[in-house]
Parts: C-alpha cells; structure tokens; sequence
C-alpha cells in the first residue's frame, strides 16, 4: 500500500510524461525530413555564406578610420547638438 501511495504522488508527472512522449513521436512521424529541408533552403544558406564572406573580405581590406576630415567621429555631431555649429 506504501508503494501505491508513493506512485499516487506522482501521477501528474506520469502522464505529463506520456502525453509528451506522444507528442513527440507523432512530431517526428510527420515531420519533414532534414534532407528534405537542407534540399529546400540550399540557396538561401549559400547566398548567406556568400555575404558574410564579402563583408569579411571588405573587412579586412578597408579598416575602418577614426578620424574623418581631421576630425574626431562624432565631433561635428554633438557641436551641433549642442548648439555650437561652425
């Protein structure tokens, strides 16, 4: 009786764990295959590549500069903000 008490307890978790368990083996019985998926969506994920390696490329050829016109970045920006244009 001690045991049926103790399993009692936990009934909840039980048939929270079969439900899911269900939920899943039907999910995986529908979906799609990743082949399928992969066959699907080869164009987006090579023109992504793509991209990201010309913006690594453009990167690494034309740093960025922090000085524009003699210049700190920003500079002529908070001047004007501030209410002191040239």
């Amino acid at each position: 009786m001690e045991i049926q008490t103790k399993l009692m307890q936990y009934q909840y978790h039980f048939i929270i764990t079969v439900v899911v368990s269900i939920i899943l083996a039907l999910l995986f019985q529908v979906a799609p295959r990743f082949l399928t998926i992969l066959a699907y969506f080869w164009p987006l994920f090579v023109s992504t590549a793509v991209l990201l390696m010309v913006m690594i490329v453009f990167g690494q050829l034309s740093p960025p500069s922090t000085e524009i016109h003699g210049e700190k970045t920003g500079e002529g920006l908070l001047d004007y903000v501030a209410g002191r244009p040239e």
